[in-house]
């Protein structure tokens, strides 16, 4: 069983920045860990995900060149960093995990653990 929790969501202006962070139970080292997020009144939609096995890492286009994620072995956590942040990033984010690799890091279907997610929301 894996165990995530979410934090570093809440309340920022636009443009601002913030990093939020997913800590996993157990050994993390050949996990893919995504972070997914939903809009108030959307679907839920791929945001980032990582490769902790070669640090392959994988992006939405809306997102690229503004979040990165990257890896906390010491403290077993993953890390989503934001910036230059927009009113269409506001929603809830969630972390999920895989054991290994997978062929399809963006879809929600190859990922069998989810955290209870975080807040974000930007004001404009």
């Amino acid at each position: 069983q894996v165990r995530l929790v979410e934090s570093g969501g809440g309340l920022v202006p636009t443009g601002d920045s913030l990093t939020l962070s997913c800590a996993a139970s157990g050994s993390f080292s050949t996990y893919t860990i995504g972070w997914f997020r939903q809009p108030p009144g959307k679907e839920r939609e791929f945001v980032a995900a990582i490769m902790l096995k070669d640090d392959s890492t994988y992006y939405q286009d809306s997102v690229k060149g503004r979040f990165a994620v990257s890896r906390d072995d010491a403290w077993n956590k993953v890390h989503l960093q934001m910036n230059s942040l927009k009113s269409d990033d506001t929603a809830v984010y969630f972390c999920a995990a895989r054991f290994g690799f997978t062929k399809e890091p963006m879809s929600d279907s190859s990922y069998g653990y989810w955290g209870q997610g975080t807040r974000v929301t930007v004001s404009s």
